[in-house]
């Protein structure tokens, strides 16, 4: 037998190795291939998880936001509506009580027309009703055409009140500031202060704030401003 027969089992089992190791190299890259679109497919659903996560809790943060803006306008609602039922107790009180009362300071004594009645209506009904812009103008007019009026504090009261709702808590205060003035014996006289120290802490003036709130709360304890005054207080931690 020659030598290149002899070699040619040798060359068939050579071949048939390398045959059996490409097979195994396509196996191998197939597999890495499959794994590395396992991985892709892995790393995707990790990338949309995340990303869910993330709208989750931006949705949740909103969602507290918007809960903590809706008690603050609850709270300032229920502020507005103490306000106005203050005033209206205010004049409640303020009426004869019997037909011997005393003498009342010289405002009191002046008599009450009926345009006057009309005109101060009309401006605190544009206030119950949300316009407070239109209420503001026509109690400005009411201020300025009565001067002598009897309602004169509680129109003062309802303007600032019209201003604060309006955030313009600069000309609220002065409003409130004219009450504390020049009508210290109205039933006006604390809603007043009270309101004037939170257009300051509104403002940003906080010693000021608290002072005016102190002011209430050792001055004339046991008022429901004197309570109020407390309450802020505490609300900022003091």
């Amino acid at each position: 037998m020659s030598a290149r027969m002899m070699l040619l089992p040798v060359l068939a089992a050579l071949l048939a190795i390398g045959c059996g190791s490409e097979d195994q190299l396509r196996r191998v890259e197939q597999e890495v291939g499959d794994l590395k679109l396992e991985v892709f497919k892995l790393r995707q659903s990790v990338e949309e998880g995340n990303k869910k996560a993330q709208a989750d809790q931006q949705a949740a943060a909103e969602a507290r936001n918007q809960d903590r803006r809706f008690q603050a306008d609850l709270q300032e609602s229920l502020r507005q509506v103490q306000d106005t039922t203050r005033v209206l107790n205010n004049r409640l009180n303020s009426q004869p009580k019997g037909p011997s009362r005393p003498a009342v300071e010289p405002q009191a004594a002046a008599a009450v027309s009926a345009e006057d009645e009309r005109a101060y209506n009309a401006a605190v009904l544009d206030y119950n009703r949300g316009n407070y812009p239109l209420a503001a103008e026509g109690l400005e007019l009411f201020l300025k055409t009565y001067p002598q009026s009897v309602k004169r504090p509680d129109a003062l009261f309802f303007l600032g009140l019209c201003h604060y709702n309006q955030r313009a808590f600069d000309k609220a205060q002065a409003a409130f500031d004219r009450i504390i003035r020049e009508h210290a014996a109205s039933p006006q006289f604390l809603p007043a202060k009270l309101k004037r120290a939170q257009c300051l802490l509104k403002q940003g003036l906080k010693p000021a704030a608290l002072k005016a709130f102190r002011e209430l709360v050792d001055g004339f304890p046991g008022s429901a401003e004197a309570r109020t005054a407390q309450q802020e207080l505490s609300d900022l931690g003091l």
